[in-house]
Parts: structure tokens; C-alpha cells; sequence
């Protein structure tokens, strides 16, 4: 008897977690140590959540034993408008967010919520590959929109306006972005929104790393330009800027014509109670950690840890032959291009496993943020300076005389 699987998951796929990071683990099952830069995941490397946070949760532990509203605790669902009207976004309400898993929970539930089969959701290039899985995954097509290197990799509006169809539902927007650092501005948002409110269509605003700035760079929210008329989804949560990926605390926050999109917005209800509720004691941590002291900014300013990782980052990888970098204004990741005429790339993901296998670092390959070209790979920038400076030599004495089979 043969178990087949499922003919939904024939192109879905998610590569940050794929055959590379498989090699990986087998070659620590045989001893090998493993410096893995493949994912945003601070805990590892001694980033810790703030202690007020912490207690907050310990503090409530005991109450936390049942479910909470599907939608979430009233509590973190206050503080999350509260925050947002502080950020210009005055069209949202309590019953219009929704506590999740993380981020990575409500991205496919919104999107299932949304899409019929064959219908488009414009996705960057690269993206965040949840995103385009998700849409697949819902029945969607993900129809990638170019982000250009050359502009810091800004959307390229005309691109998006050229692949705007009878079928497009939606557009994604993930700023700070992930895996470029770009940070974008508020003309570009705006020409975005401007689309959105002439083709009608929802967008799907990424905000995950809105906290993680770097130079003075300004994060603006699209729901703020977006106004009552274009629907909006903003998801955001605790993950990355209090450094708690494991607490799996995450929110999306709908503003814009909400009587319109009240069958959609029936739908996400459907879902949220399906899934009963999301993890109830990460839920305390919301409240606290939207309106205490903002820890993020001690790293991310002169002198704080992840400026100075990035900076780092940049400079070493900067002064290797045959890679050019643009800097990053936010998120945690550099996305290095690699000349492929000079090493004989075809394949990145060969790339990646060479590199794996000889130097023992886990980093991922471009093509596996949807990228078209087998030219770019992603660096997460969080091990200290020490620890980075080493991976970097490594990688520098690696491109030094690599040359692909």
C-alpha cells in the first residue's frame, strides 16, 4: 500500500527549511559543528527577551490553563489598536484583530479565507517564501513583482502595474523587507496604495521587522496611507523586535472598507474559531511589550549589538572579490549578489551545499526567496562580531579559488 502526498503540496515549497538545512543535519548527526545563518532566530545567539515580558507571562501562567476568545485576549487586542492609532492608523477596532500562532499562522489563514482557485496574489521578488507557499497552498497563484537592486531594492511600480490582472486579489508588501534590508519609502507605499484602491484589491502588509531600523531610517505603515477606502491587513507581533520567536506571538489588524470585505472578513472568523485560539500565555506578553520600554532600540542604534553586526556584515562581505552587497536599512539579513561568471554558478543551491560541506556554515540560497537568478544568498547577521568575523574569513577563503562543477 502506497500513502501518496497530497497533490495541494505539488508546488509548494520552502526551501529556508529544505535540503540544505537536511545536509546540515546530517552532518551534525556525524559530529560536525554547524554555524547556522539560515533564519532570523535571535534566541541562539543570546538575544533574550526582555524580563519584563517574561514575568508578565510567568505572573499569569496560572490563568492561562483555558482557551481564550478565538479573536484573542481582550487585553493584547486594546494595546494593539491603541498602538496602531499612535502610528496613524485610526480605522481599527478590537474585533478587528486577531491573535495568532505568529505571523506564520495568519498568513495562510487569511489568504484561505480570501482566495479561489486561480486567483493572483502579487508577491515580491525575492520574498518571504511563506508567502508564496501560502497562496499555492490556498489554491492562489503567487505572481512575483520585481524589486529592484539597483533602486535599493524598491517595488518596481510598473512592474506591478504590468502584472495586474482580471484575477488579481491582492498584493503583498513586506517592509521592512526579508531578505533585502530595504527599508521603503513613503512615495513608493503610496504609489502601491494608489493600485490597490484603483484595481480593488487587499493588501497584505508584512510589518514583522517594523521596529528593527537602522540610521535613522523611517518605517511607515501602509494602513496609514491607505485611509477607509482600501482594505488593509497588517501582521505584525513579538518574534523578532523582543526577541521571542518561540512564544509564537503574532497579530494581524484589518483596516480600511471593512462592511465591503465582510464576506472575507466572515471567513477569517470561520477560521480563527476552527483553530480555537492561539497560544493564550504568550497573548499577556502583547500589552507589556507594546507599551513598556522599547529594549530594540539599545541594539539598533551606534554602538548596540545589531548595528554593529551589520555593519560588519556589510563592510567584510563588501571587500570580497566577486560579491557586491547592498546595505541593509532594517530586518536582520543582507542579500549579497554573487558573480556567477567569475565562480561558473548554475545552481545556488549547489552553491550552498559546497559551502556547507567544506566550511561548515548553513547559509540560504537565493532562489529560495523566489528570486529568478541563481546570483544572491541571504545572511543572517545575528552571531556576535567575533563569531561573524570568523564566518565571513571562511567564506571570503572559500570564494577565493571556488569555482562550480
Amino acid at each position: 500500500m502506497a500513502f501518496k502526498q497530497s497533490k495541494k503540496l505539488q508546488n509548494v515549497l520552502y526551501d529556508i527549511r529544505g535540503p540544505i538545512l537536511e545536509e546540515a543535519q546530517r552532518m551534525e548527526a556525524r559530529g560536525h559543528r554547524i554555524l547556522k545563518l539560515n533564519i532570523g532566530n535571535p534566541a541562539p545567539f543570546g538575544f533574550e527577551a526582555p524580563e519584563t515580558i517574561m514575568m508578565d507571562i510567568i505572573e499569569h501562567l496560572p490563568y492561562t490553563q483555558g482557551y481564550s476568545d478565538s479573536r484573542g485576549l481582550y487585553s493584547a487586542r486594546t494595546a494593539i489598536v491603541q498602538y496602531y492609532q499612535n502610528e496613524g492608523i485610526m480605522n481599527i477596532t478590537t474585533d478587528d484583530v486577531y491573535l495568532g500562532n505568529g505571523v506564520s499562522e495568519l498568513i495562510p489563514m487569511t489568504l484561505q479565507a480570501l482566495l479561489d482557485n486561480g486567483d493572483e496574489i502579487l508577491v515580491p521578488s525575492p520574498d518571504y517564501p511563506l508567502w508564496t507557499a501560502a497562496t499555492q497552498l490556498a489554491g492562489g497563484k503567487p505572481v512575483h513583482y520585481l524589486c529592484n537592486e539597483e533602486d535599493g531594492w524598491l517595488p518596481d511600480i510598473e512592474d506591478i502595474k504590468a502584472k495586474i490582472t482580471p484575477n488579481t486579489r491582492g498584493i503583498v508588501v513586506i517592509n521592512p523587507n526579508n531578505p533585502t534590508g530595504a527599508v521603503y519609502t513613503p512615495q513608493v507605499l503610496q504609489q502601491i496604495v494608489d493600485l490597490a484602491r484603483e484595481h480593488e484589491l487587499v493588501i497584505f502588509a508584512d510589518e514583522i521587522y517594523e521596529k528593527i531600523l537602522y540610521d535613522g531610517a523611517q518605517m511607515t505603515h501602509v494602513a496609514s496611507l491607505a485611509g477607509d477606502d482600501v482594505l488593509t491587513l497588517t501582521f505584525s507581533g513579538l518574534s523578532k523586535a523582543y526577541r521571542v520567536c518561540g512564544y509564537r506571538a503574532g497579530w494581524v489588524a484589518i483596516s480600511g472598507p471593512k462592511l465591503a470585505a465582510a464576506p472575507f472578513i466572515e471567513g477569517i472568523n470561520l477560521l480563527a474559531n476552527m483553530r480555537l485560539c492561539a497560544n493564550v500565555p504568550a497573548q499577556h506578553a502583547v500589552q507589556t511589550a507594546l507599551g513598556g520600554y522599547q529594549s530594540i532600540n539599545d541594539l539598533i542604534l551606534p554602538g548596540g549589538r545589531l548595528k554593529e553586526q551589520r555593519d560588519l556584515s556589510y563592510k567584510m562581505l563588501s571587500e570580497m572579490d566577486g560579491v557586491t552587497v547592498q546595505q541593509a536599512e532594517g530586518a536582520l539579513y543582507l542579500f549579497p549578489k554573487l558573480d556567477i561568471d567569475k565562480f561558473n554558478i548554475t545552481s545556488d543551491e549547489q552553491f550552498m551545499l559546497d559551502l556547507l560541506r567544506e566550511q561548515k556554515i548553513l547559509l540560504s540560497h537565493g532562489t529560495a526567496f523566489n528570486w529568478s537568478e541563481p546570483d544572491h544568498f541571504r545572511l543572517v547577521f545575528l552571531p556576535d562580531t567575533r563569531t561573524l568575523a570568523d564566518a565571513l574569513e571562511r567564506l571570503g577563503n572559500f570564494l577565493a579559488d571556488y569555482k562550480q562543477n
